[in-house]
Parts: C-alpha cells; sequence; structure tokens
C-alpha cells in the first residue's frame, strides 16, 4: 500500500497569502462600505458586552486592592498608636514615680527640719515581712553609707524603730510593734516613763502596748506618748504613738493598755535614720 505524500507549504508563502487577503478585504470595505457596515458592527455586539463585564470586574479587583491596601496602612497606623499610647503610659508612670519621689523627698526634708540637730541618713525600704505585721524591713544604705547597729530610724510622723542589723549596702531594722521591741516612754505631761513594747495579741489589731504606767498619771485615749529622755537605746522627744485604751492593773499601782503607733507601716516608703548613737548607749 503506498504511502500518501503530506502536502507542505512554505509559511512564507502562507504570510504571504495572508497579506494579498487582508488587502482584498481592505478594498472591498472600501468599495462596499454600505454592505458591510452591519458586518462591522457584529465584533462590537459581540464584544462591547465582555468589555464591559471584564471592565466592572477590573473596578471591583482595583477596589479591593484599594480597600486592601487602606486596610494595611490603617493597620500600621493603629499599632503606631498602640506604641505611642503604650510609651506616653510609659512616662505617665515615670511622672508619677517621680512626683511619689518628689514627695518623699519633701517629707524627709520635712523630717530632717524636725530634727535638724542630729546627723541622718535618707534611706528607701526596699522589703517588708507582712508575715509579722511589718515587724522586720529592711532599706537600701548599709555600713558604707555608715549605719551601724541601734541607730534610730524615724519617719515623717515619729519612731519606726531601730537598726538590728548591717550589711554593706543594706540594714534590717526591728520596728517599734515587732514582739522584741521595747520603747522606754513619757507622756508630755509627766516626768514618770512607761514601757511601749511590741504584743502579738494586738499586733493583728495594728496595736502595740503599753505597760508601767503610774497610777499617779491622768491617762486618756488619744494621749501622744514620746521617747523618755532616759532611754538607753532611743534618743528623747521622738512621737511614738498615741493611747487607744488604758486600765488600771490588779495591783491598783500601775496601768497599762494600747497604743496605736504613730507610723503606717503599710505604706511606709522613706525613712531617716539617724548616725548619731543614743547617749544612753554609752
Amino acid at each position: 500500500m503506498r504511502r500518501m505524500n503530506k502536502l507542505y507549504i512554505e509559511p512564507k508563502h502562507v504570510l504571504a497569502a495572508c497579506v494579498v487577503l487582508c488587502f482584498i478585504l481592505i478594498a472591498i470595505s472600501f468599495k462596499f462600505e454600505k454592505q458591510v457596515a452591519p458586518v462591522k458592527s457584529v465584533p462590537g455586539v459581540i464584544f462591547t458586552p465582555m468589555q464591559k463585564s471584564i471592565s466592572t470586574v477590573g473596578k471591583s479587583i482595583s477596589n479591593k486592592f484599594k480597600v486592601f491596601n487602606k486596610l494595611k496602612v490603617v493597620t500600621k497606623e493603629n499599632q503606631a498608636l498602640k506604641e505611642e499610647i503604650e510609651e506616653i503610659r510609659g512616662e505617665n508612670r515615670l511622672l508619677q514615680q517621680q512626683h511619689s519621689e518628689l514627695e518623699n523627698l519633701r517629707e524627709l526634708y520635712n523630717m530632717k527640719g524636725n530634727y535638724s540637730d542630729l546627723p541622718t541618713v535618707a534611706a528607701r525600704i526596699i522589703s517588708k515581712d507582712p508575715t509579722n505585721w511589718y515587724g522586720t524591713l529592711t532599706m537600701d544604705k548599709g555600713s558604707k553609707d555608715g549605719i551601724k547597729v541601734n541607730m534610730n530610724v524615724i519617719a515623717k510622723d515619729g519612731l519606726v524603730g531601730i537598726v538590728s542589723e548591717v550589711g554593706h549596702n543594706y540594714s534590717k531594722i526591728r520596728t517599734i510593734i515587732d514582739d522584741k521591741s521595747n520603747v522606754t516612754s513619757v507622756f508630755m505631761k509627766s516626768t514618770l516613763t512607761c514601757n511601749v513594747h511590741g504584743d502579738i495579741s494586738v499586733m493583728e489589731d495594728g496595736l502595740i502596748g503599753v505597760e508601767s504606767v503610774s497610777k499617779d498619771i491622768d491617762v486618756k485615749k488619744g494621749d501622744a506618748l514620746y521617747t523618755s529622755y532616759d532611754s538607753p537605746k532611743y534618743h528623747s522627744g521622738i512621737l511614738v504613738g498615741y493611747i487607744n485604751a488604758i486600765k488600771t492593773d490588779s495591783n491598783n499601782v500601775t496601768q497599762s493598755g494600747t497604743v496605736t503607733p504613730v507610723v503606717d507601716f503599710a505604706k511606709l516608703n522613706t525613712v531617716l535614720v539617724i548616725t548619731e548613737l543614743s547617749e544612753g548607749l554609752y
């Protein structure tokens, strides 16, 4: 069976034929313009709706891209605003801290004015012992700052306690509410001394005890107690607290009761250390 020869046409011949056909069609369109007008409108009728649809889809896609880009811009701006707000909050916290420090320094200045005849060092409370109702406090000054054991510690209102332990850059304070604390005290209206001490039984009520108050002293609730001039460890004249309750003891010679400390230990942040030891220690 003979194989059939394939018909092969040179590409240049095809191109030439197409060019000739185009010229013929152009000539016919000019010659018979009115007759071919309906034919010329066919592509417009077919492609115009398609162009409209494509244009609508294109606009929709373009709008979505615009919305997306706008959303990206808004998101970026929102993140920038959040960072700015956080920065402002940080600055506000810093300002509040600085204001608090300024108030503390002002208080320390006033405190120093009350004890201007005694050398003092300002210190910050860095930790408290809440399990013992602030019986022990730690401050940020130590031996490098000249702090020694038995130095008196005061706040703007009055007596805080005494230095019980000293490290290089810290010290511990035994407050007047600690159950090992004893402060020889006097009333303004009498030179007779009494003993103010920490008392576990009233510690939860924020109180300390007072005992050995002479029956001859007329004591009322609210009367102030100060450190005595002959106290073995404390400088004289420092406010300790106010009588909360008082009663005559069974021996009918002395009185005892409870005292509200003048210092609010829960809010205590700054103190002054009197760096001169009481003369009663020598």
